[in-house]
């Protein structure tokens, strides 16, 4: 409502158009009050979703780091398998050598020397490698560790299905078998 001068204006008329812009006002602040309030909340959740979502990114990526370096660690441990396999025959050769007394003790002392000194050191560069020689003799036969070559009979029970001899040795590579042992297991009978 516009006033001209001259215009008869009462002060009640003032008062209340006042009343009437104030009681507007607040209605419109309550409602945009209500409105960020509901946005708030909606942030809020949107904000939630985002930081959950992200907190299981991060573990998702975390665990996927700790599988890849557990594979790569598992790939590092065997790459060298089918070296080492090869190998295995040049061990058993120097220990045939070295076993047979009668021709070992003939051969010239420093050459004895010499190869006992290379032996070690490739015994030792595969022990290093996690080649681990399985010995059972004296433990009880066990058909997922052994290879039974030939059964023997004993004359103590305490010796029943035990390992008596070992015909050819076996080998693990970081826990994994490479190559049963071949042995001899005890079989008692009773008369």
């Amino acid at each position: 409502m516009t006033h001209y001068k001259g215009d008869d204006i009462e002060e009640s008329d003032i008062v209340q158009e006042n009343l009437d812009d104030s009681v507007v006002a607040e209605e419109n602040a309550a409602e945009a009050v209500k409105k960020l309030r509901a946005q708030l909340k909606q942030c809020e959740a949107d904000r939630l979703e985002y930081l959950t979502g992200w907190q299981r990114a991060k573990a998702d990526l975390i665990n996927a780091r700790k599988r890849d370096e557990a594979d790569r660690a598992d790939f590092i441990k065997f790459a060298n398998e089918r070296l080492i396999e090869s190998l295995i025959p040049v061990l058993e050769s120097f220990d045939l050598a070295m076993g047979n007394k009668a021709a070992w003790e003939k051969a010239d002392k420093n050459w004895r020397i010499g190869v006992e000194y290379i032996y070690s050191q490739l015994k030792k560069s595969l022990n290093d490698s996690g080649l681990v020689e399985i010995d059972p003799i004296g433990m009880a036969f066990d058909h997922n560790r052994d290879e039974a070559a030939e059964y023997v009979p004993v004359d103590s029970e305490k010796d029943h299905h035990k390992v008596i001899a070992v015909v050819q040795k076996g080998y693990s590579l970081n826990g994994k078998s490479l190559r049963p042992p071949k042995v001899k297991v005890g079989e008692f009978k009773k008369a």
